[in-house]
């Protein structure tokens, strides 16, 4: 008998499966245990914790026909996905498996359909089940700003139906819909048990639309105290920007900046190429420095430490395939960043840490160190040659990051060396130097205590946190690898 069952290939399969049938999204007649075998094999292969999951074991199976008996036992190829998947609501809350592939690549090019309103839902005062909206950002070119909505805009009800926690996802989740405004209410008192959320007639309709964000929403340059500061709020890794991100660089060497603002505040991740782009233009004087280290499952980890232990370390560059980045060599950078701000912003954080004074101004982060990467149903699990009878794909955890002195397993978040919250009834304009998280940044480059004492005392409502729109995104706080792994390697962890 083999060692496992990666070697069986479907046509061994059909001689003795009874398959059950779906309908993909052509109505083509696909057997799901076919695409069930591409999951486990799949997960069998690269799972981060895989030596977590019995089932996905090398030996688990005695005989094919046991094999095809397990796979058989599933409803769908979702079904076993989720039976593989370790400790879904505390450890792995981030690998997923969709059944179109078009549009998760679409997404990770920076095209969805979206309205452009991010917002963060709250509990209303004093209720454990009413909810309120805060709008938090106002993408750039989108629906919303076009029909006026404005950060900080606060609404308390959708199509006029208030909103609750039974039924903020069906209304928010809808292709069109009106948000009914509304303004907080102290009743005069500076007690909270008393405030409410009061409808103030006015609303706004909005309609999502295909979109491509642009992930450089906003820079700057500030004088302070004779000094020029940068500042940049970058709201996505997305590589297909990567060259416009290197022209703001230029644009930053050009000025003389003496500092630099990265805020990450609403960033939920992306590719890890891109955040090793982005601090080496941060730095400059670490090239071909170690960045990052990856730890896989014990088996890759052993095939990768055996054939080129080189691919399981991220280096800093110089260059963005063969086009010389714009580095400032800094040895301090100012990083805003939140309990929004998830895997490839926090890879950033945590691998510039040992080599620069980080200054990291905000809230703890969300605490994702892992990264993923695209399985497609083929032979060696890319794109090309993938199964034209379906289009489904798998996006699992394949392995953890560490910086160059091995912190990594940061669950509850990285901490930040100034705290500071936003104050969500007076949010202020992204850019404006009297918004609160960036005048923190800029009161310390000046040295004004004063300022940032003043800025944490500032009164804030009791809001409790409920979800915020990232949540309703499908792939959102997500760290990807691009990055080709050789054949031989494969073939030998594949097909061994």
């Amino acid at each position: 008998m083999i060692r496992n069952i990666k070697t069986l290939t479907l046509l061994c399969l059909v001689s003795f499966l009874n398959f059950s049938c779906f309908e993909d999204n052509d109505d083509n007649q696909i057997a799901a245990s076919a695409i069930s075998d591409f999951v486990w094999r799949g997960m069998n292969v690269f799972y981060l914790y895989k030596d977590n999951i019995p089932d996905l074991a090398n030996d688990r199976f005695s005989s094919n026909a046991e094999y095809a008996a397990y796979l058989n036992s599933f409803s769908s190829p979702e079904s076993l996905f989720e039976n593989l998947i370790y400790e879904r609501e505390t450890v792995d809350k981030y690998s997923w498996i969709v059944d179109d592939y078009i549009a998760l690549e679409q997404l990770f090019s920076g095209v969805s359909t979206s309205n452009g309103m991010e917002f963060i839902l709250f509990l209303q005062p004093n209720s454990s089940t009413n909810l309120v909206g805060i709008v938090r950002l106002v993408l750039n070119d989108s629906d919303a700003e076009t029909k006026g909505v404005k950060r900080g805009d606060m609404f308390n009800a959708i199509n006029g139906i208030p909103l609750t926690t039974a039924n903020y996802s069906s209304l928010l989740s809808a292709s069109n819909y009106t948000i009914n405004l509304a303004t907080y209410n102290d009743n005069g008192t500076s007690e909270n048990t008393d405030d409410t959320i009061d409808s103030n007639g006015e609303s706004i309709s909005l309609s999502k639309l295909e979109y491509t964000e642009n992930p450089i929403y906003y820079t700057n340059i500030y004088e302070v105290n004779g000094q020029n500061v940068g500042y940049l709020m970058y709201n996505g890794f997305t590589a297909n920007y990567d060259t416009q991100l290197n022209n703001v660089f230029a644009n930053f060497k050009a000025n003389n900046i003496q500092h630099l603002i990265l805020d990450l505040r609403y960033n939920p991740g992306g590719s890890v190429n891109s955040a090793i782009l982005l601090s080496s233009m941060i730095t400059g004087q670490f090239n071909g420095e170690i960045f990052s280290t990856e730890e896989w499952n014990s088996d890759f980890q052993t095939a990768l430490e055996n054939e080129d232990p080189e691919l399981l370390i991220n280096r800093f560059k110089n260059n963005d395939d063969g086009t010389a980045l714009n580095s400032l060599n800094l040895d301090k950078v100012y990083i805003i960043a939140t309990d929004a701000s998830a895997s490839a912003s926090e890879l950033v954080i945590n691998s510039l840490d040992p080599y620069i004074n980080v200054i990291h101004i905000g809230d703890y982060t969300t605490g994702k160190y892992q990264a993923s990467t695209t399985l497609y149903d083929s032979e060696n699990f890319t794109r090309e040659g993938a199964n034209p009878n379906h289009t489904y794909a798998m996006q699992p955890l394949i392995f953890k990051s560490l910086n160059v002195v091995g912190n990594t397993d940061y669950d509850n978040g990285l901490t930040p060396d100034i705290p500071m919250e936003e104050s969500f009834l007076n949010l202020g304009m992204i850019g404006d130097v009297n918004e609160t998280l960036l005048a923190t940044a800029l009161a310390d480059i000046s040295g004004a205590t004063s300022k940032i004492s003043q800025l944490k005392s500032s009164p804030k409502p009791a809001f409790k946190l409920f979800k915020d729109s990232n949540s309703f995104e499908r792939f959102g706080n997500e760290m990807y690898v691009e990055k080709p792994l050789p054949d031989n390697i494969l073939n030998n962890t594949i097909f061994e």
